[in-house]
């Protein structure tokens, strides 16, 4: 199932949290200076290859949803979405240290709801607090759909969604990774596509409902996920 998002819509919406955008584009300038963050530096590409890549999916999260990211990485969707929804929680899963030194800076300048917690995605998912307990787990440019299932749907409640930020070839990844999402509690799909302006790229937002639990030995973990795709 194909769906079109409103990329004018979110680009209204970006312009009304301007000023915050821009604080948040200059901490992440400075900060790239030590820990490179990002090969995107110009002004127009971050506003538009991050930015309005991150928040082109806001309709996707319900209201007051209860959200986690999986490699947050320099916070993208995450920073920008809770930036323009402040009504959403993120826990932000990110394995790397100085990546989360970054995050925990966004999150004191900005007062954001969120939670950084420095562990690898399959150990999170193996942990009762955070297994299955979430209206959303989101990822952007962390792994194959087939890998990022597996890290992603243990974290999601029956009935909630995983939503994977890819792009152009977004089929593709989702034609090979059809037994990863029924193994792991994946049920009805959406291709949710749109074009970022000035010609840079098409994107597209894998949704996936999950409609049952993910068996209790995913995450599998020791990299397995990554080696072994299902």
């Amino acid at each position: 199932m194909e769906k079109l998002l409103d990329i004018g819509r979110v680009q209204t919406l970006l312009m009304e949290n301007k000023e915050k955008l821009d604080a948040f584009r200059r901490l992440l300038l400075e900060y790239n200076e030590r820990y490179n963050l990002t090969a995107i530096t110009e002004e127009e590409e971050i506003c538009c290859k991050h930015f309005l890549d991150s928040a082109a999916g806001e309709s996707l999260f319900p209201a007051g949803a209860r959200v986690l990211e999986v490699g947050s990485g320099a916070g993208f969707p995450s920073v920008p979405l809770m930036l323009v929804r402040p009504a959403l929680s993120f826990p932000l899963i990110e394995s790397t240290g100085k990546k989360c030194d970054f995050l925990s800076a966004v999150k004191e300048k900005f007062s954001l709801p969120a939670k950084i917690l420095h562990i690898r995605a399959e150990d999170g998912g193996r942990d009762p607090l955070l297994r299955e307990q979430f209206d959303v787990c989101c990822a952007r440019a962390v792994a194959r759909l087939n890998t990022l299932s597996e890290y992603c749907l243990p974290f999601v409640r029956e009935g909630g969604a995983f939503l994977a930020y890819k792009g152009a070839g977004a089929a593709e990844e989702v034609a090979e990774a059809k037994r990863a999402l029924s193994v792991l509690g994946g049920g009805e799909v959406k291709m949710c596509s749109y074009s970022l302006p000035g010609g840079m790229g098409e994107r597209t937002i894998v949704f996936v409902r999950k409609t049952k639990p993910t068996p209790a030995k995913y995450p599998r973990g020791r990299g397995k996920e990554r080696s072994a795709p299902l």
